[in-house]
């Protein structure tokens, strides 16, 4: 319901409300569409006048009745099953006197028919057209005596102009519905809204107009607002594509087609000094803008060797057709514009996809004392799971694995700066707690914003076979020994996120034949059509299953499993197994 003004617009002037029912004939006269006909009017109404409901009931002559076209602020049932006869209600009578019926309390009128129990002032006023009755205005108000005289007078006067208006609309809708010329366009228009090649879909709107409008040259021009600009993107003359330069805004017959938002007809070109001469023999021209969502997106041009050539049915034809071409062309023109960022898209992801396989090991090399493998699936061309292998001389190796806040490329991108930080910093520093430290100062240092990094560094010394790990919000790692999973509690809070973070080291002495397991979210969080999760418990099981199995076997077997719980990855998934030897 739209919020009633306090007071009625008083025009002081004739002349000022002289101006106001031009406005009203002009917005009446924009569309000859109903709907948005009927809504124009309730705007125009709600300038001027203070309602609280407001309706629009049109009278059918063939069932004798008013029914709500158009309603501010009633029930939707009540729109969809009031019918009122001549007589029956406020509305009713007024419709049946052909003269405005106010009523200052309705609770004192038997005539009212309840609709909101707050309603307290009625104003229904006819709308005829040469004393045949098209329909009501009617307007409610929550005050008593919420409408004089004066506002009476005016919306029989708004109501006077509206009338012509919306019986047209209605004619043209009968008309529309009869007319074999206008379907043949809607099948057209349908055709047109098909085509999202835009070269193809300017060849067959040319083909089309060339059936209907014998034209020797047409063209089709788009706006470029940058350059303020119509450029020619489809010519034609005498059936050759030819190239035509592009006019600034404003020029031309096209230009001040698009700066008017109107048809312009010239009937003799070299009468018009607007008329910019793209070929001697040309005498008339027709230019149609082209409006998509009340924007200028192009105009559509056709010119003829014949003085006059172009018909006020040719104009109508071109206006029909007109609105659908533009959205056609805009429709190819957005899916062209979107098809060239997907490839530049694509270019860039092919880009960061092998700058990342330079930044990943392409293989597990092999670790003394350890058999490994690992296998990296990301849910988009490039992942933002990472992992990274680190030999020191003394045989003891550095071994990280982590994953990257969000996903695509924003999440590769700072996974690249993660990759390049721990390439640095790792063979420098091989104790785990001291590497997240080092790493975690590094990237508050960067100052990267809603974004951190889960990381979990383990340090193997074969002579020892132990293993030392720190973690830093990554899952901990899954360790089986025989057909048991053991658990070692390792935490820590992710790298980026907070300043100054000392991290907790974990050692564990691990035996011949024990498996250390690393995975990414991306496994246990993968979810299924029932809305399941994968889960740790599931990944344990496989690891059970296949303990006795090479760590590359295990990998597969990880993922088999996986696939066969859920086919759509929605999150980079990640494997590294290693075996104790």
């Amino acid at each position: 319901m739209q919020p009633a003004r306090k007071t009625t617009i008083r025009f002081q002037e004739r002349s000022e409300l002289l101006d106001f029912l031009l406005e009203v004939s002009g917005a009446t006269a924009q569309t000859l569409d109903l709907d948005q006909l009927l809504a124009n009017v309730a705007e125009i109404v709600h300038k001027v006048l203070p309602y609280d409901l407001f309706a629009i009931l049109l009278y059918s002559e063939k069932r004798q009745n008013l029914r709500i076209r158009y309603a501010v602020g009633h029930r939707e049932e009540l729109v969809a099953s009031l019918s009122l006869a001549l007589g029956e209600g406020i509305t009713g009578t007024a419709a049946a006197r052909r003269e405005p019926v106010l009523v200052g309390d309705v609770r004192k009128d038997p005539r009212y028919l309840n609709s909101v129990d707050a309603v307290r002032t009625e104003l229904a006023v006819p709308m005829t057209v040469r004393g045949k009755l098209v329909g009501v205005i009617d307007l409610q108000s929550t005050r008593v005596d919420a409408y004089t005289e004066y506002d009476r007078a005016l919306l029989r006067l708004i109501a006077g102009r509206v009338s012509i208006a919306i019986e047209n609309a209605r004619l043209y809708r009968r008309v529309e519905r009869q007319n074999r010329t206008l379907k043949t366009l809607a099948n057209i228009s349908r055709e047109f809204s098909s085509i999202l090649n835009l070269n193809e879909l300017l060849g067959k709107i040319a083909s089309t107009m060339r059936d209907l409008i014998n034209y020797d040259a047409f063209s089709i021009l788009l706006v470029d607002h940058d350059a303020k600009a119509l450029r020619h993107r489809f010519s034609i003359r005498y059936d050759e594509r030819v190239n035509i330069d592009n006019i600034p805004l404003g020029k031309g017959i096209t230009g001040a087609a698009a700066e008017s938002r109107e048809v312009v007809r010239v009937h003799d070109t070299a009468k018009d000094p607007r008329y910019i001469s793209s070929h001697p023999d040309i005498r008339s021209e027709v230019a149609v803008p082209l409006l998509a969502h009340d924007r200028v997106v192009g105009v559509m041009d056709l010119e003829s060797e014949r003085v006059g050539y172009f018909t006020d049915d040719h104009v109508r034809t071109l206006a029909l057709l007109a609105p659908q071409i533009a959205s056609s062309v805009e429709n190819a023109r957005l899916y062209e514009e979107l098809a060239a960022r997907e490839r530049r898209m694509e270019e860039d992801l092919k880009a960061a996809r092998e700058l990342q396989s330079v930044l990943l090991p392409d293989s597990v090399p092999e670790i003394e004392g350890l058999e490994a493998a690992v296998r990296l699936r990301p849910a988009r061309q490039i992942s933002g799971d990472i992992y990274d292998i680190f030999e020191h001389k003394d045989s003891q190796t550095v071994i990280a694995m982590g994953d990257v806040s969000g996903k695509g490329a924003a999440a590769a991108l700072y996974g690249g700066l993660m990759s390049g930080l721990l390439r640095t910093l790792a063979p420098r520093r091989r104790r785990p707690a001291e590497l997240l430290k080092a790493l975690n100062d590094a990237l508050i240092e960067r100052k990267v914003e809603s974004r951190y990094v889960t990381l979990c560094v383990f340090l193997w010394d074969p002579a020892t076979r132990q293993i030392v790990m720190a973690n830093a919000g990554a899952l901990p790692p899954m360790i089986c020994r025989g057909s048991e999973i053991l658990k070692i509690r390792v935490e820590g809070v992710p790298l980026g996120l907070l300043d100054s973070r000392e991290y907790e080291e974990v050692p564990f002495q691990t035996e011949p034949g024990d498996l250390l397991v690393l995975y990414s979210d991306g496994i246990t969080d993968h979810i299924n059509p029932a809305g399941t999760e994968y889960g740790r418990g599931r990944l344990a099981q496989v690891v059970r299953t296949h303990c006795e199995t090479p760590a590359a076997n295990l990998v597969e077997a990880i993922f088999k499993d996986v696939d066969r719980f859920a086919k759509a990855a929605f999150d980079d998934q990640t494997v590294f197994v290693m075996r104790v030897l």
